[in-house]
């Protein structure tokens, strides 16, 4: 697999995740995105044995972009902690249905810690029993068409944040027809692209940011274009 690669160094690998690629293992047993990075550095470094990733944060496998991954334990044991502090910074970028109402904002609601039966986040504007706190912030940057695109930056990292939340909001990614969606994409594909990441390098400790640039099949400014009604 062409693994797109944004940067490398001896404790970090960040690629650019495809949509449709699994980060880890599941009962399908369809390659996954360490397997791919672990072949992409046996072959690079002509390494003998079983190559060292470790996977620190995940994307849904229908939504593509920026993601970091270790190349070393201690590596992997202090970006996981930024993750799970919240001292990482993502922005993802969205196409929506509807226009979000303000344009611009906070939001602030309740998911539950983990899916129901069909796998769906339940979110709530008022706590209820359970429930974790999420907040998000986005700002919609073009609308058109009953669409509108929007840049997310999740302050908690929750399960199914943002496409819980935003369908709370009453505008549910296009594609996310487990959401709420009118609109599927080829191949099952989320409207969400993780499009930048800013950490701190587990080794030494300066800032750094990676963009991930949108896919050639980001359905914009157009979504109906690409899609189809969901029955």
């Amino acid at each position: 697999m062409d693994l797109p690669v944004l940067y490398e160094d001896n404790h970090l690998l960040v690629v650019d995740k495809p949509a449709g690629l699994l980060a880890q293992g599941d009962k399908s047993g369809d390659t996954t995105l360490v397997d791919a990075a672990g072949a992409y550095l046996k072959e690079k470094y002509d390494k003998p044995g079983k190559v060292y990733v470790g996977l620190v944060h995940r994307l849904d496998r229908n939504v593509s972009g920026v993601t970091v991954l270790a190349r070393t334990s201690k590596a992997a044991a202090r970006l996981s902690a930024q993750f799970r502090d919240s001292t990482v910074r993502k922005t993802y970028l969205a196409i929506v249905a509807g226009d979000p109402d303000p344009a611009k904002g906070d939001l602030t609601s309740w998911l539950a810690p983990a899916g129901d039966h069909r796998g769906v986040t339940r979110a709530q504007m008022a706590p209820f029993s359970g429930a974790r706190e999420s907040h998000l912030r986005y700002n919609v940057t073009d609308s058109g068409g009953g669409f509108a695109q929007v840049s997310i930056e999740p302050v908690t990292g929750r399960r199914h944040q943002i496409r819980a939340q935003m369908a709370l909001l009453g505008c549910p990614l296009v594609g996310d027809v487990k959401y709420g969606s009118e609109w599927r994409l080829a191949d099952h594909r989320l409207a969400l692209h993780a499009i930048k990441l800013e950490i701190s390098h587990p080794v030494g400790g300066r800032a750094m940011e990676f963009t991930a640039p949108l896919p050639g099949d980001w359905p914009w400014p157009d979504p109906t274009s690409q899609g189809r009604k969901a029955k």
